[in-house]
């Protein structure tokens, strides 16, 4: 399985980025994949890898790049309940500085360079994301409706703007959805709401609790993960890429 560390160009700079593709000389639908806060690390680049291995040209941005290239903070191997809160009050400055306007100026850089590498086939690509890369990932979808097929969130903070913003994120949205909760997340009540609002916008969906999960379910490197959550994230969003993507 080819991979490699790239450069995108970028309106404020160049985000370093890393890319897992199939290797047999062809051209396949580009993926583009948002990591959650933690950003790109072993667990993040072998969720890659497996996807690339279905058919696909997956590309994982590092969307903090401005302060400085991954890791931007020293993490430990498995990031544990005792090292989470420490890690994420480093990460919340970055996160607060990113804000919508940085969001979207990225995600059309992302996309610009996902569309022209050689591996990547012609034709709508995907989007896909964990956490706070599940939010970018719906920004990114409905700023870009002539060019993403589908987009996927796990354990996404999808509703983070409210009712309001939920609306208007939903009304230029024309990919196909799966949106996969955690159980701590997302009450059922919650849930119907957000389900509410995909149907009005008439936006074709799945979105679903998985039963027994906590936020952060699908990283193995951490106490959140869950193995059958990480499965049944799979048996998701490989048939929504299959259904919407091209294959050669």
């Amino acid at each position: 399985m080819p991979t490699k560390t790239l450069q995108i160009p970028t309106a404020d700079g160049q985000a370093d980025a890393f890319a897992a593709y199939p290797d047999h000389g062809e051209r396949h639908p580009g993926v583009l994949m948002y990591a959650d806060a933690f950003g790109i690390r072993p667990v993040l680049r072998e969720m890659a890898r497996e996807l690339a291995g279905h058919g696909y040209y997956v590309l994982v941005p590092h969307f903090f790049y401005r302060h400085g290239p991954a890791p931007l903070i020293e993490l430990p191997e498995h990031i544990g309940e005792e090292v989470r809160p420490a890690l994420v009050a480093q990460l919340m400055p970055l996160i607060e500085a990113h804000t919508t306007e940085r969001i979207l100026r990225d995600a059309d850089a992302y996309l610009r360079f996902l569309t022209t590498q050689p591996e990547v086939t012609a034709g709508p690509v995907a989007v896909t994301g964990y956490c706070i890369g599940g939010l970018l990932a719906m920004r990114t979808a409905a700023a870009h409706p002539d060019q993403v097929a589908a987009v996927a969130g796990f354990h996404g903070p999808v509703g983070a703007d409210g009712p309001d913003g939920l609306r208007r994120l939903l009304s230029t949205l024309t990919a196909q959805v799966h949106l996969g909760h955690a159980e701590t997340d997302m009450t059922p009540e919650a849930l119907g709401e957000l389900n509410q609002a995909l149907d009005a916008a008439g936006v074709g969906h799945t979105s679903e609790i998985y039963p027994g999960t906590v936020h952060g379910f699908t990283m193995s490197d951490t106490d959140a993960f869950s193995p059958s959550a990480l499965q049944h994230h799979w048996d998701r969003l490989l048939p929504l890429l299959d259904r919407t993507l091209a294959h050669s």
